[in-house]
């Protein structure tokens, strides 16, 4: 069989077409990121207790368990008018728009958590096939840099979703107090239809200005989408996957795990944390409330504005450090932010810890993918993303089916401990990462074998790719 040179044909490309090709990213962030400022004070402003928000976020890690690894694999086998990842991003942020615009009307807890099902899938349909996008359009040198822009994209869409509820009340003066008749105060509201805009829009635009190029050999295609392609064979794909992970995708399980249980943890509490241990609100009606959860929005905002700042400077220091060192010192930096917060009492101090974790989120959001990415096969991205999301979501379910006891039983309802608690398992993960072995050179993978075909993929140093 002949060998075909995979990485001389695929052209560099310049910013404006990183930025085309990312910009459907910050839509999808901008939803994700009213969503983790907004969901828990939505949930209390409709009679939800402290032990209670741990399974009403269930939602986000059990459809990202389920939805991830099937839109992967589906994504790797579709090909139609619009191209392989496109009609992922169009079907997602359609059902998003619906969700984040029904959101902010719910009339009750139970149709909140139930739109918060629809606004997850939604946003995980859109957002996996973003990941694979870069992978499959990108040679394999400017991945780092695709990831970094991804990064970037995050950290507007975040910035914005979560500064735009104190903007609207400070600047155009829209109310933020609830009552009996407006649970959900209107600057929230209106935050919620921007979001829904926002994330159609961009996505629309990366869908008109990126195109996909077709499969070389389309009949071969086709045959393995039959053979391949399905919900039923994607999981069957997914549990081969899981239990022939290349080494470098096992070790970074373990610190996934540890991260994404800390980062979930401040997620869920910080906002009400903010609210009630530093603004002093007691009630969620009360206008100390509002304030308080709004100036987590701004919290929030700085972190993701830190996060976009040190995305630009991120590849080069791990091109000094190392990919395992850098990420563990940033995850420790993140750590130590949350914890400090046992010491705080003034609002403004907190944007201080902010910075902390800005760098950590930063890192947490590019480095496992990038000491990932030369480990799988680029026709099988899809897939290996999905199922390495699995290390993101499992701690999330594990925190969301047994967090409401450990509140309850253990931190009193405490809610700034448990954001405590998130930055002590930032720590843990800090110190896993530095036994991860990656090899630098002559990287050598040999996997997938798909129906009657054996790809090997071999990456030297040149960076040549070839398929045998």
């Amino acid at each position: 069989m002949s060998i075909t040179p995979l990485s001389t044909s695929q052209p560099l490309f310049n910013y404006r077409q990183l930025w085309n090709m990312n910009l459907g990213f910050l839509g999808i962030q901008f939803g994700w990121g009213l969503q983790m400022a907004n969901m828990s004070a939505i949930f209390e402003h409709l009679g939800a207790d402290a032990d209670r928000l741990p399974i009403l976020w269930l939602a986000a890690p059990l459809t990202g368990l389920l939805v991830q690894p099937i839109i992967g694999n589906l994504s790797d086998y579709t090909w139609n008018f619009l191209g392989r990842r496109r009609p992922y991003f169009l079907a997602g942020a359609i059902l998003a728009f619906i969700a984040l615009v029904l959101m902010p009307r719910s009339s009750s807890l139970w149709m909140a958590a139930g739109l918060l099902w629809i606004l997850d899938t939604s946003a995980n349909v859109s957002m996996v096939p973003f990941r694979a996008f870069v992978g499959d359009l990108l040679p394999k040198e400017q991945r780092t840099k695709g990831f970094a822009m991804q990064s970037i994209m995050l950290g507007l869409g975040a910035v914005s979703a979560s500064a735009l509820p104190w903007i609207l009340n400070n600047l155009f003066h829209v109310s933020n107090v609830s009552n009996a008749v407006r649970k959900i105060p209107l600057t929230v509201e209106v935050s919620f239809y921007v979001g829904g805009i926002l994330f159609l829009g961009t996505v629309l635009w990366t869908i008109v200005t990126t195109p996909e190029s077709p499969p070389v050999n389309l009949a071969k295609f086709e045959q393995l989408k039959s053979n391949r392609g399905g919900i039923i064979n994607s999981f069957r794909e997914s549990w081969q996957t899981l239990v022939q992970m290349p080494p470098i995708m096992q070790q970074l399980a373990k610190v996934q795990f540890f991260t994404w249980l800390g980062i979930f943890c401040f997620f869920l509490y910080f906002p009400p944390a903010v609210a009630r241990n530093i603004f002093g609100a007691t009630n969620q009606n009360s206008v100390l409330y509002s304030d308080g959860i709004e100036w987590a929005g701004i919290c929030f905002a700085v972190y993701n504005a830190v996060c976009i700042g040190f995305s630009f400077v991120l590849p080069r220091i791990a091109q000094h450090l190392g990919r395992p060192t850098t990420h563990s010192l940033c995850l420790l930096c993140g750590g130590i932010g949350l914890v400090s917060l046992l010491t705080v009492s003034n609002q403004y101090i907190l944007l201080v810890a902010m910075v902390g974790l800005g760098i950590a989120w930063s890192s947490a959001l590019i480095m496992p993918y990038a000491m990932l990415s030369g480990s799988i096969p680029p026709q099988r991205q899809g897939i290996y993303q999905g199922i390495f999301n699995f290390f993101v979501v499992l701690p999330e379910i594990v925190a969301s089916l047994g967090f409401g006891w450990v509140m309850q039983h253990l931190l009193h309802e405490d809610r700034l401990l448990a954001v405590v608690m998130g930055g002590v398992c930032l720590i843990i993960a800090a110190g896993l990462t530095l036994f991860i072995r990656t090899s630098t050179s002559n990287l050598k993978v040999e996997m997938a074998t798909v129906e009657n075909e054996t790809f090997t993929l071999k990456e030297t140093q040149a960076g040549e790719q070839k398929v045998s």
